[in-house]
């Protein structure tokens, strides 16, 4: 029966490793070069959410204007402007915040915590909507071409799509954006050819076109005035602010790209705001050069595509193929979710508004709870909304100039802080001040005018996630008090050395204990165990796993770093232990697996030492509450019941900490 047990749990691991991959070794000195994008790349993987955004951004704001299409030339031009000033202050974030974090790290550092964590959880929102919307309207693109009594279909396909999506994302960024990078170049392809067909093609429209804005402009003059038409233009360039989702996806992704990383965040900003911009502006100038209408049941540029191509050859198959790459283009944007969410819940779980354990990598350098999260997360609200584009873009809008406005605020502060260091800090701030007025009046008009039509819902799911953030800080804080307290009470103990410390009898009672960093709550555990087993024990090795995290995989030298910083713990153990009588050594491994790591580096010291007892501590509460297993690992308990398994004595000390 074992025996078929093991065999069980050997074809699972195997599938498992079949689908998400195996292990990458850590130790690999090339690992990080062969695991970070190049700027081409990086354009497929995060500028695709900013691209597909022409998608649905220029023909909101086209739409806006009704029967004022006259000014699509203007909305197109500042479109395309505010792409670029968007784009040129991500630029200077990408400079002066190299470690990614985008938005959340520049609110944080800048306008204090609570800013942070309000950047933080729109960018998480915005994120998961960026999932939803793009799975949504690329299944609306493929259904399109399929008969109408099978489209209730739709949701559970975008929901197969996204568990696709998922399992790309835990086998590793770049290969998924390798499978994915083929649709990006047809939608490139095919868009090009499009755009330049409609401008070139049709040079003769120009005057005419010029004409029809002179006589669109007079008319409204006399009638509603040039404050008429100003707010009429800043409605439509507000609703159309969809078109700017996508432009932070490169900072808050920049861990994920290959050295020298700021030139080639900064190269791909450049590649992603060209794309965009010529993509949404020239699609403004070929709506009018061609009076493109809306028809029911296709969008504009569906339209625009039937009207270029119905005189080529095979037409109607090029204009198919054309809008297909556009929707499936949508799918490739959801990518950026999978990409930057993680990595924004990351940062905040390193600093304690999420739960710890989000800050972890998978064995395939993946931070997998993240990407589980984002992808569980959309799935339901495609359940929700019933994978409605339109309930779901305005959500998606709202949370998106959160985070800008907070932002550009941001770094008007960081340029005013250096304008004794910076001979160019007032041209930096200008761009930012301007950037600022741009999204907050985007923010401001979007939220109004959509706020029934579901603004109401992002703010109020943005605001639960920045309340249960709070609850969880609020948590952590309390615990760390209580840590806080033993470091005090236990670390400065004065401990009188028992003379020389005693040799290694491998044969002698040995004690296993695992240890993190040198803390009150290790030297805690060694003291209970010194006084509920007294004169038990000869020997004690400590164990350590240097465990990778988000934090520290940044690059080879802070994995260095971390094992340096591991290995000068265990030697104050082991100072400690000899101080204490005893003979003391240390194992440690790298892993960003603290039980499997913990498990074979306490199995294999036992073979050394074949009278020995694992130990290790677990925090208690006099009240255990139904968070605390999601909030605190469960690593010790983990470890037990692994090495009871193969025979081992483990215990646990309990250790008490006030909340």
């Amino acid at each position: 029966m074992n025996e078929d047990k093991l065999k069980s749990i050997s074809f699972v691991g195997r599938a498992f490793r079949t689908i998400f991959g195996s292990p990458k070794y850590l130790k690999d000195p090339h690992l990080f070069h062969k695991m970070a994008l190049i700027p081409v790349l990086a354009w497929v993987g995060l500028g695709a959410d900013g691209l597909s955004s022409s998608a649905y951004g220029p023909e909101e704001a086209f739409r806006a204007l009704g029967e004022h299409n006259y000014l699509a030339i203007f909305l197109g031009f500042a479109t395309a402007l505010t792409v670029f000033i968007i784009s040129y202050a991500y630029s200077r974030i990408i400079e002066h915040f190299p470690h990614g974090g985008g938005g959340y790290i520049v609110a944080t550092h800048m306008l204090g915590e609570k800013a942070g964590v309000v950047s933080g959880s729109a960018l998480l929102v915005d994120y998961v909507m960026t999932i939803t919307i793009s799975i949504a309207s690329c299944c609306d693109a493929v259904f399109s071409y399929v008969p109408k009594g099978l489209h209730h279909y739709k949701v559970p396909v975008a929901c197969i799509f996204t568990v696709i999506l998922i399992i790309l994302n835990i086998r590793g960024v770049k290969e998924s954006i390798s499978v994915l990078a083929p649709i990006f170049m047809i939608f490139v392809g095919t868009h090009v050819l499009m755009l330049l067909d409609g401008v070139m093609t049709h040079t003769d429209k120009f005057v005419p076109l010029a004409n029809d804005i002179h006589r669109g402009l007079n008319h409204d003059l006399s009638n509603i005035g040039i404050f008429g038409i100003l707010l009429l233009f800043v409605r439509a360039y507000s609703l159309g602010g969809g078109t700017y989702t996508g432009i932070e996806a490169v900072s808050n992704g920049l861990q994920i790209m290959r050295e020298p990383r700021v030139q080639t965040g900064k190269r791909t900003m450049f590649y992603m705001a060209s794309s965009l911009a010529f993509t949404a502006g020239v699609l403004f100038l070929c709506y009018s050069l061609l009076g493109v209408t809306p028809v029911e049941g296709k969008t504009l540029n569906a339209v625009l595509a039937d009207n270029l191509f119905a005189k080529w050859p095979m037409g109607s198959w090029i204009s198919s193929i054309t809008i297909f790459s556009e929707g499936a283009l949508l799918l490739v944007a959801a990518q950026a979710g999978f990409v930057d969410g993680p990595r924004v819940m990351s940062n905040m779980a390193i600093d304690s508004w999420f739960p710890h354990r989000f800050a972890a990598l998978s064995v395939r350098l993946t931070m997998r709870n993240g990407i589980l999260l984002m992808g569980t997360a959309a799935i339901a609200l495609l359940f929700y909304t019933g994978g409605s584009v339109s309930a779901l873009v305005v959500m998606y809008s709202i949370n998106v100039f959160i985070t800008f406005s907070l932002s550009q605020l941001g770094m008007s502060k960081f340029f005013i802080q250096r304008r004794r260091e910076d001979p160019l800090w007032f041209r930096h701030l200008l761009v930012h001040l301007l950037g600022l007025l741009l999204c907050v009046t985007i923010l401001i008009i979007t939220t109004v005018e959509k706020f029934a039509e579901g603004g109401w819902l992002t703010l109020v799911i943005t605001s639960v996630v920045i309340g249960l953030c709070y609850m969880i800080k609020g948590h952590y804080v309390s615990v760390r008090q209580g840590m806080k307290d033993l470091d005090d009470t236990l670390l400065d103990v004065p401990i009188l050395q028992h003379g020389e410390p005693p040799a290694i009898d491998k044969n002698a009672p040995t004690v296993i204990q695992l240890v993190s960093g040198y803390s009150g709550f290790g030297v805690h555990t060694l003291f209970s165990i010194m006084s509920t087993f007294p004169k038990t024990y000869k020997n004690i090795v400590f164990i350590s796993v240097a465990m990778i995290d988000s934090g520290s995989f940044k690059g080879a030298e802070e994995i260095e770093a971390l094992e340096s910083s591991v290995r000068t713990s265990l030697e104050a153990y082991v100072a400690m232990a000899h101080k204490l009588g005893l003979a003391a050594e240390f194992r440690t491994a790298l892993s960003t697996d603290v039980v499997e790591s913990a498990v074979e580096l306490c199995k294999a010291t036992a073979e050394e030492f074949p009278r020995s007892t694992v130990f290790t501590g677990q925090i208690t509460f006099r009240l255990e509450k139904f968070y605390h297993r999601l909030l605190h690992n469960e690593t010790a308990f983990a470890i037990q019941r692994r090495l009871q398994w193969d025979g081992l004595t483990t215990v646990i000390m309990p250790i008490r900490v006030r909340t």
